[in-house]
């Protein structure tokens, strides 16, 4: 389970059980007026640092802001036992440009020492949990099928090393998972190479000219691949879904979960980065995290049978921590104990994953972004 979703909550025992009640309604009276399903209003724009193959901005509504940075640097590949071997059977019946073929194939899955993520956080050291988880749920989102290690491919011999620096320039108001996912998405998507001149295995020799770049992830092109991915956050107040919630929110969460998603590819024929905005993309799971709400360490709320400043009887030691287990009265907040029912989890997932859903919203959010 990830670190606890975001700082300690201010927050008195009548509060939050005002806020759990409001929540838990239908239709959900959301404390800043949003619809379940409503994503916090942001500012994004792409090519900010110069000197990098590809940044981004965004900052949300709240004030909370991040800036990605990624540089590309050409290193040679190890070598392996395979390509040592490439055409040694002589007597082989079998075409060596089929076997090299094949082979390349092969090694331009990539590996994912390829890729190097830092996470820096206000407050926070690099080996603190909270930066640490950061980084891994991004980086296992964007590694987890192989296709972006493969665009990193340029021979046998080399390929391209990334190097990602995510920083988060405000305190983390609330938890910042999504709008670092957000950021490295357009900062990806803004990523240029230059433009390979050398053929084969050749020393990589590139183009000087850098309107000549090329973008990682094309915008149009017959056999295009997907989107880099987006990781969103998604928490449940008995049964209502609730989309990137705000601090307050999570305060009174009784089920987080960081789900990231992504497009899946499709080859000649199949859809473009310029799709229609009335098509439904083709979206895919590629991981999910359970985070740990802070509604966990809030203090109970006391019921009037046990206060005596309404007239009550205090309870025991031993008769709070019972009624803690078996409390369910109406108007007192008591903070979620135990785990998540597989029935919600899996609604939450479906909830990311529907045509004309948040997710698809998002992308396309994100597809108005102009360019550099």
């Amino acid at each position: 389970m990830a670190p606890s979703a975001t700082q300690q909550v201010l927050l008195s025992p009548a509060e939050l059980s005002y806020l759990h009640t409001s929540l838990s309604l239908t239709p959900t009276i959301r404390p800043d007026g949003r619809t379940p399903s409503q994503f916090r209003p942001l500012i994004a724009e792409t090519d900010i640092l110069p000197g990098t193959n590809g940044s981004a901005r965004i900052c949300f509504a709240d004030g909370t802001e991040a800036i990605v940075g990624i540089k590309a640097e050409v290193e040679k590949s190890r070598p392996s036992y395979q390509d040592q071997n490439i055409g040694g059977d002589d007597d082989d019946e079998e075409d060596e440009d089929t076997r090299r073929s094949e082979k390349e194939a092969e090694q331009k899955k990539g590996l994912n020492e390829w890729v190097e993520m830092s996470v820096e956080i206000p407050g926070f050291r690099d080996d603190d949990p909270m930066p640490v988880f950061l980084a891994a749920m991004i980086s296992e989102a964007l590694l987890a099928d192989g296709e972006f290690t493969r665009r990193l491919w340029i021979n046998r011999r080399f390929h391209w090393k990334l190097y990602l620096d995510i920083l988060l320039l405000s305190q983390p108001l609330s938890y910042p998972l999504p709008l670092l996912s957000l950021t490295t998405h357009l900062a990806l998507l803004s990523t240029r190479l230059p433009k390979l001149k050398s053929e084969q295995d050749e020393d990589p020799l590139f183009d000087d000219d850098w309107e000549a770049s090329l973008f990682l992830y094309p915008r149009t092109t017959e056999t295009t691949s997907a989107r880099p991915p987006v990781t969103l956050l998604v928490m449940a107040v008995k049964d209502n879904i609730i989309f990137d919630p705000c601090k307050e929110e999570l305060a009174v969460a009784e089920v987080v979960l960081a789900v990231s998603i992504g497009e899946r590819s499709h080859g000649v024929g199949g859809v473009g980065m310029d799709i229609d905005a009335g098509k439904s993309r083709d979206l895919r799971l590629l991981a999910v995290r359970t985070i740990d709400p802070p509604s966990r360490l809030t203090p109970p709320g006391v019921p009037n049978a046990s206060n005596t400043a309404t007239g009550g009887t205090a309870a025991t030691t031993e008769q709070t921590s019972t009624q803690r287990e078996t409390l369910d009265e109406e108007g007192v907040w008591q903070p979620p104990r135990g785990g998540a029912k597989r029935k919600l989890i899996a609604a939450m997932i479906k909830k990311v994953l529907e045509q004309g859903g948040v997710a698809e919203d998002v992308l396309e959010g994100l597809e108005a972004v102009e360019l550099g």
